[in-house]
């Protein structure tokens, strides 16, 4: 047996294998993998007797399902309408100069990965970030070189 196929029979135990477990099998297998490996998808349609395209639908349709590894460090921008009215999109250009990283994209070194997140919750003090899973407020420049200096060293 594989480890991909151990990890999701592994989640299936956790989890359950009924339609009503795709999410929380695949929310499982990301946390123990890092990401949905498209060879995941068959393995998972045939645990949970649905089609692939029921799998494959779900994972590219949620944001938070990642389909290639992440970099070593996650930096995710606030994208929401409240940190956009902040100058979000001046900061985003920013990072993504500073990060040398487009958004959506892992740098070609692995140490960064550069996504949009749709409100954190935190829009008095925007625009936001989340910088490894802690949440950085009222972004600017020099905020934005603070993170590439800290995700660099």
């Amino acid at each position: 047996m594989t480890a991909l196929a151990d990890v999701i029979l592994r989640a299936c135990a956790a989890v359950g294998n009924t339609q009503s477990a795709l999410l929380p099998l695949l929310h499982a297998v990301q946390h123990e993998t890092g990401y949905i490996d498209d060879a995941a998808v068959p393995l998972i349609a045939s645990a949970l007797n649905i089609s692939r395209a029921e799998v494959h639908g779900v994972v590219t349709f949620y944001h938070d399902f990642r389909r290639n590894p992440a970099g070593r460090h996650v930096v995710k921008l606030c994208r929401a309408e409240s940190c956009q009215a902040r100058g979000g999109a001046a900061v985003e250009t920013v990072a993504v100069s500073r990060l040398g990283v487009g958004m959506g994209k892992t740098r070609g070194d692995g140490a960064v990965t550069l996504e949009a997140v749709y409100c954190l919750g935190l829009c008095a003090i925007g625009p936001n970030a989340l910088v490894d899973g802690r949440p950085v407020a009222r972004l600017d420049a020099a905020a934005i070189d603070r993170i590439a200096k800290s995700v660099n060293a």
